[in-house]
């Protein structure tokens, strides 16, 4: 179904709200809380809403955005040359139904809600919601930014990105995670969208875990892997895919970044995130389907 014409969570800025109008999204954003008065359509064109004029919100967004205001963990962005599960086109999906994007429904402040594929994350200690993160998909980061130790602004020691997967025949959680994991260390600790290295580079990397998981009562799959960058510490990237229960069903894709060294995150959150997902709908799930399944060593 597709949403009514509204203010949403902005894909690409979630500390923004974005003006969808039935068909498409629009050049109308502003902050949470703004007066809810909706843009004027356009008198020509195609019959869509379509942007006048940039909002002030709208600009210190791109100014955000050209000056890489944040670096760590996003995804490249690029459809042409990206592959596999994370391919995205250059026009962002339809919102979610509600314009509280990272919101719990129950309004627990230790929980954040990926509405668009209908689950719920643990906000563990030290984590928080998303903001000021231009990067598409954040649910979480860890609290604060650090100077990056190469190239760029600043870096977090910690983000966990969950999109639904697009654009790829493959629905094997298995096949997808395998598929994934390359490309979300080379997204996190290689090159960023502007070009830039915030960690030198990334020069190697060694398989941690892989295997079956019970997420949300699903069976799903995930690899782990320990990057070694030409500058810091490395870190950690697993790429976690299993089946979805809302929409068409397509697979879901969280991703985790994680900085290694003493002010990175414990790879432990990550099981820890991961055992507490669960669904918007039962968000008291044990498991269920495949609960007894566990990632290998």
């Amino acid at each position: 179904m597709t949403p009514p014409p509204g203010w949403y969570r902005d894909p690409h800025a979630p500390h923004l709200e974005r003006w969808w109008d039935g068909t498409a999204w629009t050049e109308h954003r502003r902050t949470p809380g703004a007066p809810a008065v909706p843009p004027a359509p356009s008198t020509g064109g195609t019959g869509r809403t379509k942007a006048v004029a940039l909002t002030t919100a709208g600009a210190v967004l791109v100014a955000a955005v050209v000056t890489g205001a944040v670096l760590l963990g996003g995804d490249d962005g690029d459809p042409e040359t990206r592959t596999g599960p994370t391919a995205t086109t250059s026009v962002p999906g339809p919102p979610s139904p509600s314009p509280s994007g990272s919101e719990s429904p129950t309004g627990d402040p230790d929980v954040v809600e990926d509405q668009l594929n209908g689950i719920t994350f643990p906000l563990l200690d030290g984590w928080v919601r998303p903001e000021n993160v231009p990067q598409d998909d954040v649910v979480m980061t860890t609290d604060g930014t650090y100077d990056c130790p190469g190239d760029g602004t600043v870096c977090r020691h910690g983000l966990v990105i969950s999109r639904t997967v697009t654009g790829n025949d493959e629905t094997s959680p298995e096949a997808l995670a395998k598929e994934d994991i390359s490309d979300a260390a080379d997204a996190a600790f290689d090159k960023d969208t502007l070009g830039q290295r915030p960690y030198g580079g990334l020069e190697s990397h060694e398989l941690v875990k892989s295997g079956p998981v019970a997420v949300a009562g699903r069976a799903g799959y995930l690899v782990r892997w320990r990057v070694t960058t030409a500058k810091g510490p490395g870190g950690y990237v697993q790429s976690l895919v299993f089946p979805s229960s809302v929409g068409t069903g397509s697979p879901v894709l969280v991703r985790y970044v994680f900085d290694a060294g003493e002010d990175g995150p414990p790879p432990a959150d990550m099981d820890r995130i991961t055992e507490g997902i669960r669904s918007v709908d039962d968000t008291a799930s044990g498991g269920g389907v495949g609960s007894s399944i566990g990632p290998a060593d």
